[in-house]
């Protein structure tokens, strides 16, 4: 039988995925069963679409072609790939080393960390707090890393032993890359090269996460999503996939294209934040994750946010009379409410409040 853990703050009790795949069932249970209209097999949905990739940007390029290429990637599709990005390759391997003697540890040693909706911080192995609601094929390690305030040491694991001194300097690394990318981004679109970095809270203010994604072996793939359709709600996502098996999917042009990851290079995406600030000159995308019945994956993603008290608009320079601004002003704080609540659900969130927006008359927005 599968393992749960204590409700903590859960509508009901916790089941570990890596748990029921290594139970040897031959089904999955009916949690996990997606509607069909949402299996990666489904008629209505177009198939990964062969011989096309997201965007493959070189970093080390001169400074105007490496803005205009990621400028094109963040209109065109939201994605794309950093190669030569100058995070080390060996850190890269060292990462999900340790990453996966974590989730290869003792499930007991896994259960002291167990996370609760209130930070979800920790172990997991589910999104929202619906209950009843249908779950995701996958297990997750998330931890903060920025502001210094939130850190939470206890949360962080102590085996394996490597395992805190790896992902320090790991999100670090990833941490400046990311400043490095929103001035690049900044100047794609035509502004002051500070100006995203201003708009998040200056390179102090900006939040930083990492989420460890954890996707067992599956005997029934076809019917169930490793992670549901969704949008990233924060403002940047750097993403280092497992250099083994494939599993992302990004919706573009009505079909799922399957990204197809080169050697070494981080995966970035556009989060609703960004879209929010560039008025939606940078789009976020819908994006999913399939499983496997053959291989196991593992990936790490850093989010890199908005400081979470601060209101985020639409840049005045972005807007004019012919695009009025199309975002009321939130908090991440109280953005990211909604996704915690209700777990993935495509781009509802950033739609919701695009509609907000569109029911003010003559509405104005400034950014701190």
């Amino acid at each position: 039988m599968a393992e749960a853990a204590g409700d903590g703050g859960w509508p009901e009790p916790v089941v570990r995925v890596q748990a029921l795949s290594e139970s040897g069932a031959a089904t999955i249970p009916d949690r996990y069963v997606r509607p069909e209209t949402e299996r990666p097999s489904s008629s209505s949905e177009a198939n990964a679409v062969a011989n096309i990739n997201i965007p493959v940007v070189d970093m080390s390029s001169s400074p105007g072609t490496a803005a205009a290429a990621v400028a094109e990637a963040c209109r065109e599709w939201g994605f794309f790939q950093a190669v030569n990005h100058g995070v080390p390759a060996a850190l890269l391997r060292r990462a999900r080393g340790v990453w996966r003697g974590f989730f290869q540890q003792p499930m007991e040693v896994k259960q002291r960390y167990g996370n609760s909706p209130a930070t979800y911080e920790g172990y997991g192995s589910r999104l929202g707090v619906d209950k009843g609601a249908i779950l995701d094929w996958g297990d997750y390690y998330f931890l903060h890393v920025r502001p210094p305030h939130l850190l939470s040491p206890h949360k962080w694991p102590h085996l394996p032993p490597d395992l805190r001194e790896t992902t320090t300097e790991y999100s670090e690394e990833v941490r400046w890359l990311c400043e490095r990318l929103m001035a690049v981004m900044a100047v794609g679109l035509g502004v002051e090269e500070g100006r995203l970095q201003e708009a998040f809270g200056g390179g102090e203010g900006a939040g930083v996460c990492v989420r460890v994604n954890y996707y067992p072996r599956c005997p029934q793939p076809d019917l169930t999503l490793g992670l549901s359709s969704h949008s990233d709600p924060g403002g940047m996502t750097v993403l280092l996939v497992d250099d083994r098996v494939k599993g992302l999917q990004v919706r573009h042009a009505g079909a799922w294209v399957t990204v197809d990851p080169v050697p070494d290079a981080f995966i970035v995406n556009v989060g609703d934040q960004i879209q929010v600030v560039t008025n939606a000159l940078y789009r976020s995308v819908e994006h999913r994750v399939v499983v496997n019945a053959a291989e196991e994956r593992l990936s790490i993603a850093t989010f890199y946010n908005p400081r979470s008290d601060l209101p985020v608009a639409p840049l005045p320079e972005l807007v004019s009379p012919e695009r009025p601004p199309l975002y009321s002003p939130m908090t991440f704080d109280d953005y990211r409410l909604y996704i915690r609540r209700n777990g993935p659900r495509g781009k509802s969130q950033v739609d919701r409040l695009a509609a907000a927006a569109a029911t003010i008359p003559n509405s104005t927005t400034t950014t701190q």
